[in-house]
């Protein structure tokens, strides 16, 4: 019989930087769900060289906390929802078909959760692995309610059954993220996924490096070789980088992932690249990324 994995919080919150109040309140999930954003990356590097994620809650905690790794949404989510549960959080694990500005139904390749918060009214939407700009803050389960995020804002929506995760980019207006309804997922769907995603030929994370480093005002993404950081007043820089040394040096340096110096990363795929569909205005991420 397999018992339960009790988490580290103490090493967790290190990680995370994170120093509160540990109980279940709406301050406690609002300040940890920020902290896990800014302090732990996006990053699909073990995707990239050929491995499928654990997606076991002790793996996922060496990997992230005490290797100082990150990684997609299923590996932040879930320990996340671990962390919460183990403050006294109710959590629901849901699952969304990713938009990006296209219409395709797409496979349900990304997680999030549901979190319910003693004395509250209304659940609150947590999100702390979408590698395309997402949430940094938890948003209130209630249709239309726009919600500032740094200097980002967010909102969610009805579209008949579902639930629509929205943000702004400049003039463009409301732009959808994902679609998902409140039915609860099992563990089992999200094995299923986490293996489509790390095996799957066409998957965007089996041909180029996607990492993303996120805060309130700052945004830094590497997809391939390309560096973008996208700031707060809408200006964006971009440089190509030369090399894997030159890439490496900035994951370790710049996004703070832990990795060998002789880490060999593929180059960027080409057949990837033509398949790249409508993006986003402010980073290269495609469609179906989680």
């Amino acid at each position: 019989m397999r018992h339960p994995h009790h988490l580290d919080l103490d090493a967790y919150f290190a990680r995370t930087g994170w120093s509160g109040e540990r109980a279940p309140t709406w301050a406690t999930l609002r300040s940890l769900h920020l902290a896990h954003v800014v302090g732990i990356p996006f990053e699909n590097v073990e995707v990239l060289l050929g491995g499928v994620p654990s997606l076991e809650l002790a793996d996922l905690e060496d990997k992230l906390v005490r290797q100082g790794r990150g990684g997609y949404c299923f590996e932040h989510n879930l320990l996340f929802a671990g962390v919460l549960e183990a403050l006294g959080f109710r959590v629901t694990r849901l699952a969304a078909r990713v938009r990006m500005g296209t219409d395709a139904i797409r496979p349900m390749t990304h997680m999030l959760l549901m979190v319910e918060v003693p004395g509250e009214a209304h659940p609150y939407i947590a999100d702390v692995g979408f590698g395309s700009g997402g949430l940094l803050e938890p948003l209130p389960l209630l249709p239309g309610v726009a919600n500032p995020q740094g200097a980002w804002r967010y909102r969610l929506v009805r579209e008949r059954d579902l639930w629509l995760l929205q943000t702004v980019y400049g003039e463009d207006g409301w732009f959808t993220v994902y679609a998902f309804t409140l039915e609860r997922r099992e563990s089992v769907d999200f094995e299923m996924a986490n293996w489509y995603i790390a095996t799957h030929p066409h998957s965007p994370f089996r041909n180029t490096l996607r990492v993303q480093c996120s805060g309130p005002h700052r945004r830094a993404y590497i997809e391939g070789r390309l560096l973008t950081v996208v700031h707060s007043d809408g200006s964006r820089e971009e440089r190509e980088l030369t090399d894997d040394h030159e890439v490496l040096r900035l994951l370790v340096r710049d996004f703070g992932l832990l990795l060998p110096w002789d880490t060999a990363l593929p180059a960027p795929s080409e057949a990837s690249a033509r398949r790249e569909a409508p993006r986003r205005p402010d980073s290269a991420a495609r469609p179906e990324e989680s």
